[in-house]
């Protein structure tokens, strides 16, 4: 490694599982550089570079590294300090780990890739570590990437929508890229002020090349959209219209059952009573007992099963898409 030579290495069995090590010393030839400032800093051979000293070296650096089967490798190594003129006096910069991290980058880059595909839960019984060492190890990661790409870049088919994250009615503001499924962008609260902070990022030139905007109707969304993309065509996603839809047929349901209270006839309104997921379910959803509760309605109910048909037809032209949709 840049810097760096194998001092020594070997195992330990202190515990029941044991541990793999291996110690590194600095090269006396080696003149480190500021963590923090990168390879282009003042700390890294940028204008400071002149100015920049070695304070003092310090023995006790240890960085976790991906495990070697069952065993747990760590890496150990002298942390030089040096004084920067951008940053002051910090940690020199290792090769093999990212700023302030007690890990190394191969294993943080393969817990962030299981983050992607795993629960946190899995991923920490599996790695061995805490769920607060996932959550910074995911904050370095992705701090590191926002530097190299922009997410904003290219956007002609943008969502809106917000996700609940705590309890006590928080939330964040989502923005997604219909035309690869990502994620670019989030931030704090559901407000119009949150929405003109994304439109600011973005820019004027690339707000006027959005050509769709879907929401979930919410005016304040519309309000935004309209003063900052107003060539955007405004849609409704396909989540929330189905989702109002199957309100209407549960109103539905609700007047039909208080119909047949009213009319006195208590079996068939008990049945009907506890039809309202038969109703709402989808169909490759439903259980034995709930299809031959909507074959009964289909019989005793017309109007309301009219109103369930309605339904799943809008469904099934949200779901028909591409080739397939175009010749129906």
């Amino acid at each position: 490694m840049p810097g760096y030579g194998v001092l020594r290495w070997g195992s330990s069995t202190r515990s029941s599982k044991g541990w793999i090590w291996s110690q590194l010393k600095v090269r006396t030839c080696w003149w480190p550089g500021c963590d923090r400032s990168g390879p282009t800093g003042a700390g890294a051979g940028g204008a400071g570079a002149a100015r920049r000293t070695m304070t003092r070296v310090r023995d006790d650096g240890r960085w976790r590294g991906l495990d070697a089967g069952t065993t747990r490798v760590y890496l150990e190594a002298d942390a030089p300090q040096v004084a920067c003129p951008e940053h002051g006096v910090v940690v020199a910069a290792v090769p093999w780990a990212r700023h302030g991290s007690r890990f190394t980058t191969a294993f943080e880059d393969t817990a962030v890739w299981l983050a992607c595909h795993a629960a946190v839960t899995v991923l920490a019984m599996l790695l061995r570590i805490t769920w607060r060492s996932v959550s910074a190890i995911v904050v370095r990661v992705v701090a590191e990437a926002a530097g190299t790409r922009d997410w904003l870049a290219g956007l002609r088919r943008i969502g809106i929508d917000e996700i609940s994250y705590r309890k006590g009615q928080r939330y964040l503001l989502c923005v997604v890229d219909h035309d690869t499924g990502r994620l670019v962008w989030a931030g704090k609260n559901r407000t119009a002020a949150t929405l003109r902070e994304f439109f600011d990022l973005l820019g004027q030139t690339r707000s006027a090349q959005l050509t769709h905007v879907s929401a979930d109707g919410a005016k304040w969304i519309h309000d935004v959209v309209a003063e900052r993309a107003p060539q955007a065509v405004l849609c409704l996603d396909a989540f929330h219209v189905v989702a109002e839809t199957t309100a209407a047929l549960d109103a539905v349901r609700r007047r039909a059952w208080n119909q047949l209270r009213r009319r006195g006839d208590k079996t068939t309104a008990s049945e009907m009573k506890n039809s309202r997921w038969a109703l709402l379910k989808n169909p490759d959803a439903l259980s034995g007992d709930q299809k031959t509760t909507l074959a009964v309605i289909a019989k005793i109910n017309r109007p309301l099963y009219r109103a369930y048909l309605l339904k799943e037809q809008l469904r099934e032209i949200f779901q028909t898409k591409g080739t397939h949709g175009k010749g129906c």
